[in-house]
């Protein structure tokens, strides 16, 4: 996409949207390139290579918890769970910060400031306690989403005299069909919330009340994508333990020799640095799309005095700004 070019964005479909957003990258091939390996390579390889390190720790837990003493036992437990909160503590992080450098660097495109990796580097703490806010709000969104559901669940169970019954079954896939569909919107709540919260003076439950405003009748757009980005991360995910991380004697495995478990593991990082930079990068675009499907446009010097606030260029405005795609 030539995000100095303004062009009608109202109609453009799924597949127009992708092929936008993967051509972003031509505009500064560098800076693209320095933020994938600073940010996205390190978050898509500690995705695949957690499992390298918990993987054998789950089996030997499994093996081993009638022969081990209590205080191996525990001991096996404590490092798991260390190992857990590393992992998601730098996930989290690493999230974040990929989400900064590569909206903050698309939205520049379009507005026509310079860019490179240094700016996006010096903008990166401001974005990042804008989308930390933002998250903060979408995790208490998701754990009383998720109480709520546990809630049901037992509801369920307790009612009903008989659990594996057809009538508990039905109630219980309907209920779950219907979080999971929560679920899923939640999801693209939160990642169009996260370009609202870079490219707009709003962060938190501001961000999230403009996302569903800019989510409405574009909503299975966003759903479609989420599923088949999660999808995607599945399928690696899947690939890369069955074929790396597992023995070869373990269920289920695929049996790969050492130097095979090296290509694909290399092969299969890289194909997930590369779904989650266009991930990160369709939600740039996919922000464009909806502002214009609502008639909302972008003013582009607008955009690039606020962008320029991450930068100490200017004092930030204190009132709405009015985003205008001029077409």
């Amino acid at each position: 996409m030539d995000l100095q070019q303004e062009e009608e964005l109202e109609n453009l479909s799924l597949v127009d949207i992708l092929r936008k957003s993967i051509s972003i990258p031509r505009s500064s091939p560098r800076t693209f390139a320095l933020i994938t390996l600073a940010f996205i390579f390190p978050l898509s390889f500690a995705i695949l290579a957690h499992s390298l390190f918990t993987h054998p720790l789950i089996n030997h837990l499994c093996s081993a918890s009638q022969s081990s003493s209590a205080s191996s036992y525990a001991s096996d437990w404590s490092l798991l769970f260390l190992y857990q909160f590393v992992y998601l503590l730098f996930l989290f992080t690493f999230s974040l910060l990929s989400t900064a450098a590569v909206v903050f660097t698309a939205a520049s495109l379009y507005a026509a400031k310079h860019v490179s990796f240094s700016s996006t580097i010096s903008a990166i703490p401001t974005v990042f306690a804008r989308l930390f806010h933002t998250f903060l709000w979408v995790y208490l969104v998701m754990f009383v989403y998720n109480a709520v559901y546990s809630v049901c669940i037992f509801a369920i169970i307790i009612s009903t005299s008989f659990p594996d019954s057809a009538a508990s079954v039905f109630l219980f896939s309907v209920v779950t069909l219907a979080f999971l569909a929560a679920h899923m919107y939640i999801s693209a709540l939160w990642h169009l919330a996260s370009v609202i919260s870079v490219m707009e003076p709003f962060c938190g439950l501001a961000a999230m009340a403009k996302s569903r405003g800019l989510l409405r009748r574009r909503t299975h757009i966003a759903i479609t994508v989420v599923i088949a980005y999660s999808g995607i991360w599945w399928l690696i995910g899947d690939l890369f333990r069955t074929t790396v991380v597992m023995a070869p004697y373990e269920e289920g495995s695929i049996w790969v020799g050492p130097v095979g478990k090296v290509v694909i593991g290399v092969a299969l990082v890289a194909m997930l640095v590369a779904v989650n930079l266009v991930g990160l990068l369709f939600q740039s675009v996919f922000y464009y799309v909806c502002k214009s499907f609502h008639h909302q446009k972008i003013d582009k010097t607008a955009l690039h005095d606020h962008l320029g606030g991450y930068l100490g260029e200017y004092v930030p405005l204190k009132s709405s700004i009015q985003m205008e795609i001029v077409v």
